[in-house]
C-alpha cells in the first residue's frame, strides 16, 4: 500500500512481529529520549541506550522517562559510542542507528569505515518527508544536512536515493524538480543552474530508471501549477514535484528551517545510502519530527519487497 501521508508512514512502519532496535549514539539527550521512547510506546522501535548511562539516567528522570526496559551499554567518549552502535548493526542486534550527544560527522565517519562500518551503496545523503500544506500531499526534500557542496556526479547519487526513497514509499515514478534560481541555464554565475541541466538530460536517458527529472526549476515552478503556467514552463514534473532537489547544503537547509520552522509542518528525516538508515535529527526539530523519523529509518529497515 502506497504511503500517502505522515499518518499512514507510522502505520506502514509498524512491524507484524517484535520492533526493529534503534541504537542510539550518546542516548544523555532528552529529546532523543522522548522520542524514542514514544517510538518504543507506539510499537515502532526498541531503543537500546549506548553512552554515559548515569547521565542517560538523570535525564530520564528529569522528563519522567522510564527506560529500564532497555538494553543499555555504557561507553566513555563519542568515538566508542558511534562503533559500539554500528557494530550491533553489523552483529544484527540493531536495524538502525539515531544519533544522541555526538557529531553528525563523527557517527557518520564511523558508518563510512571501510573495514567497521555499514558499506555504503553509494554516498550518503539526507532525505526528508513532509506534507504539503496546501494539498496534504507527501513529498521528499534532499540534502539539507549531508552533502555541502555537491559536485554533479554526487548530485546523482543524491537523485538516486530520493528516488529510491520514493519508490520503497509507494511513488513508481518519481517526478524530480532540480531547484535553482530560475529555469534558464545560467554559467557560469549560477554553476547550479548547468548542473540541474545535465541532471534533467541524464534522466531522460534512463539515468534514474522510471523517473521524470526536471531542472533548472524554480521553487514555486517546482509546486504550483498556476507559477508554472504563468512562466510557461510545461513538461511532468512543473508544478507537481514529488521531489524537491536543493543545489547546495545551505539552499537545503534553509528550505528545511522554513518549512519547519515558519510553516511548523512535521517532517521525517534519514540519512540513507548505506545498509542502515540513519536518524541524525536537529535540535530545532520538534519532538513530532523526531519521532516521525524513527518511523521512516524503521520503515526503510524493512528488507525491500521481492
Amino acid at each position: 500500500m502506497p504511503v500517502d501521508s505522515l499518518r499512514a508512514l507510522v502505520r506502514e512502519a509498524l512491524p507484524e512481529g517484535p520492533p526493529p532496535r534503534v541504537a542510539i549514539a550518546r542516548s544523555a539527550n532528552g529529546f532523543v529520549l522522548a522520542a524514542a521512547v514514544a517510538a518504543w510506546q507506539a510499537g515502532l522501535a526498541e531503543p537500546v541506550l549506548i553512552g554515559d548511562m548515569d547521565a542517560t539516567a538523570r535525564v530520564a528522570a528529569e522528563r519522567g522517562l522510564d527506560i529500564t526496559p532497555f538494553e543499555q551499554i555504557e561507553t566513555p567518549d563519542d568515538e566508542t559510542a558511534v562503533r559500539q552502535a554500528v557494530d550491533l548493526f553489523r552483529q544484527g542486534r540493531a536495524a538502525l542507528i539515531m544519533k544522541g550527544l555526538v557529531p553528525t560527522a563523527t557517527l557518520l565517519r564511523a558508518v563510512l569505515d571501510k573495514e567497521h562500518g555499514a558499506a555504503p551503496k553509494g554516498i550518503l545523503s539526507h532525505v526528508t518527508l513532509f506534507e504539503e500544506p496546501h494539498s496534504g500531499r507527501l513529498m521528499l526534500l534532499t540534502d539539507p544536512a549531508v552533502n555541502i557542496r555537491p559536485n554533479l556526479q554526487r548530485k546523482v547519487e543524491i537523485v538516486r536515493n530520493a528516488v529510491g526513497v520514493a519508490r520503497r514509499l509507494g511513488i513508481p515514478r518519481p517526478r524530480v524538480a532540480m531547484l535553482a534560481a530560475t529555469e534558464k541555464v545560467n554559467f557560469p554565475a549560477m554553476p547550479a543552474t548547468l548542473d540541474a541541466d545535465l541532471l534533467a538530460k541524464m534522466g531522460e536517458q534512463g539515468e534514474f530508471g522510471d523517473a521524470r527529472v526536471a531542472g533548472p526549476m524554480a521553487l514555486d515552478v517546482a509546486l504550483s501549477p498556476q507559477a508554472a503556467s504563468l512562466k510557461r514552463v510545461q513538461g511532468d514534473v512543473a508544478g507537481q514535484a514529488d521531489i524537491l532537489v536543493a543545489p547546495d547544503i545551505e539552499s537545503g537547509n534553509v528550505l528545511y528551517k522554513c518549512l519547519n520552522t515558519l510553516l511548523d509542518l512535521d517532517m521525517a528525516g534519514v540519512v540513507v545510502g548505506s545498509r542502515v538508515p540513519i536518524v541524525v535529527p536537529s535540535r530545532g526539530d520538534s519532538p513530532r519530527t523526531k519521532f516521525l523519523s524513527i518511523a521512516l529509518a524503521a520503515f526503510l529497515a524493512r528488507e525491500e519487497p521481492a
